[in-house]
């Protein structure tokens, strides 16, 4: 059977077939027994998992569709996609509130109270599978970790509107069309106002949190998170996370403005 290296950002994933073989870590049954409850509760947006094969890879189901990459560009910049991700998020959380009270712990990251669903801890384009310009499967559950669900939607926000630095490659648009982005993507997840008034301050919380990551990961001998290190990502989400603190007030009032009836 011919096997075929996909992009899988840190890991190294192959596809044989109708399905992907990925590494695994130590928070792996946890990921296997989320995307198990997952589909008990009728959400098809993730991949099935079948179990382990001999060498100690995850075999899942694979995600026939479009990937995603950044910047955003062509029919993954589009509103329908914005809102369509945003959807398929808060379905997702919607689904894991039944699961996450009894596993609070084993992840690959640390849980945050309230520990109100399992985030995704990664929801950016590059790990999601669209349909023409819809959104329909998020992929890639190693950094999944129970937490609040302003803490997933803060990253969501940040990668899809995106809520950052003109001078990151990735970033397009005005400080304007951003926080109109950042609304829409609220309005279609249905966050609620207390969460959309805080969220400013969670995006440079999270982004904060990121580049910490990276650099403990770094120091601990990593290799891939050495390269992340020595290509300047953790100033970069440093330099993001102080452009949204300068722009809070803007960001805020559009994230607090009525949503659509």
């Amino acid at each position: 059977m011919d096997h075929e290296e996909l992009r899988g950002g840190v890991n190294m994933v192959t596809r044989t077939g109708r399905t992907v073989l990925r590494p695994t870590g130590p928070w792996t049954p946890n990921v296997h027994a989320l995307l198990r409850h997952l589909r008990a509760q009728g959400f098809t947006g993730a991949p099935a998992v079948h179990g382990l094969i001999d060498d100690g890879r995850e075999e899942l189901d694979f995600i026939a569709g479009e990937a995603c990459s950044l910047p955003l560009t062509g029919p993954a910049a589009s509103t329908t996609a914005l809102v369509s991700a945003a959807r398929l998020l808060r379905r997702y959380h919607d689904a894991t509130v039944s699961f996450v009270a009894d596993h609070l712990d084993g992840w690959q990251l640390p849980a945050r109270s309230p520990p109100e669903v399992v985030c995704h801890g990664d929801f950016a384009p590059y790990n999601v599978v669209m349909d023409g310009a819809e959104v329909v499967a998020v992929i890639d559950f190693d950094t999944a970790h129970p937490a609040p669900r302003r803490w997933d939607v803060a990253y969501a926000v940040y990668r899809w509107a995106p809520l950052s630095h003109p001078e990151n490659p990735e970033s397009f648009g005005e400080p304007a069309s951003q926080a109109a982005r950042a609304a829409d993507f609220c309005d279609a997840y249905g966050l609620d106002p207390a969460d959309r008034a805080r969220l400013p301050a969670v995006v440079v919380e999270r982004l904060q949190a990121l580049a910490a990551f990276i650099t403990a990961r770094a120091a601990r001998g990593d290799a891939v998170f050495q390269r992340h290190a020595a290509a300047g990502h953790p100033q970069l989400y440093l330099r993001d996370a102080g452009y949204v603190w300068s722009h809070r007030d803007l960001f805020a009032a559009a994230l607090l403005r009525p949503a659509p009836r």
